[in-house]
């Protein structure tokens, strides 16, 4: 991205102080790297793969996390085995639905974002700071979004000064809103939402969290073509992280095969659930 000049120094702009905040850095030095800064013709929109459906559920020690597998571009399933539930740092995790492509480069440089603070800082940014910080970038993907390349994440953490899960949601306007005890983005969510307000309790464990959020991902394939259920067939299962006190965590997939298969054991008597 740099060159390096005739003494074989970085230019001026890599070693003078300024903002903690890398997309600022970026947006100054190389701002064609940016996604925000991408442009279409007038008019014109692109199709591309799609991903849904996030779930996130707060228990007694942290939150849980969890995303399906499909992403669809149309009526065509794009592909089967798509993750979109990322770390975003050691306590928190992003959940990413909408333009599949775009989100995961936001999601990327997120990681960064929060990763150049922590060094240039010395210190852990708040989790309502990186909440606005993950507000700001979609906010600068606005002129995408209106040309239908929206991008809208679900975002969660362990706030070490409160010592509990949080979970934020957000519009395709940089909208941030904080959600309590559960919530769901993409396609699948009403169905999703349906689900984990029948099954929430305020005194859930971690293991609770996990079954009530693979199992709002089954309703919600259950009913939305564009979510994608267990492939049994294929071993594909949804990706579940977990985030409390001692931070962050992705459940092996061993634990989340043992939860998929007793939910799937128990719809083939009451597929209703």
């Amino acid at each position: 991205m740099a060159e390096l000049g005739l003494n074989g120094r970085l230019p001026a702009a890599f070693t003078a102080p300024g903002s903690s905040s890398f997309t600022d850095f970026l947006g100054g030095v190389a701002p064609d790297l940016l996604n925000s800064r991408l442009t279409l013709p007038p008019g014109s929109t692109v199709e591309a793969p799609h991903g849904t459906t996030i779930v996130a559920v707060t228990h007694d020690g942290g939150v849980v996390m969890a995303g399906d597998r499909r992403a669809t571009m149309g009526n065509v399933i794009a592909q089967r085995d798509i993750e979109k539930v990322f770390p975003a740092d050691d306590y928190s995790c992003v959940g990413i639905a909408g333009t599949a492509g775009l989100a995961i480069e936001m999601v990327r440089l997120f990681q960064v974002e929060l990763e150049h603070y922590e060094k240039l800082e010395g210190s852990t940014m708040s989790l309502d700071g990186k909440a606005n910080r993950l507000s700001n970038m979609i906010r600068s993907n606005l002129a995408m979004a209106m040309q239908g390349l929206a991008v809208v994440p679900l975002f969660a953490g362990y706030d070490l000064e409160q010592g509990v899960g949080r979970v934020f949601s957000y519009d395709v306007t940089g909208g941030r809103y904080e959600e309590h005890s559960f919530h769901s983005v993409g396609s699948g969510s009403v169905f999703a939402r349906g689900a984990l307000k029948k099954k929430y309790r305020e005194d859930a464990t971690e293991a609770d969290a996990i079954r009530m959020s693979v199992d709002a991902l089954y309703d919600a394939a259950d009913d939305d073509s564009a979510t994608g259920g267990p492939d049994l067939a294929r071993r594909i299962f949804p990706v579940v992280m977990s985030v409390t006190a001692d931070g962050l965590r992705r459940v092996p997939e061993n634990e989340v095969t043992a939860v998929v298969e007793a939910i799937v054991a128990e719809r083939m008597t009451r597929p209703g659930g």
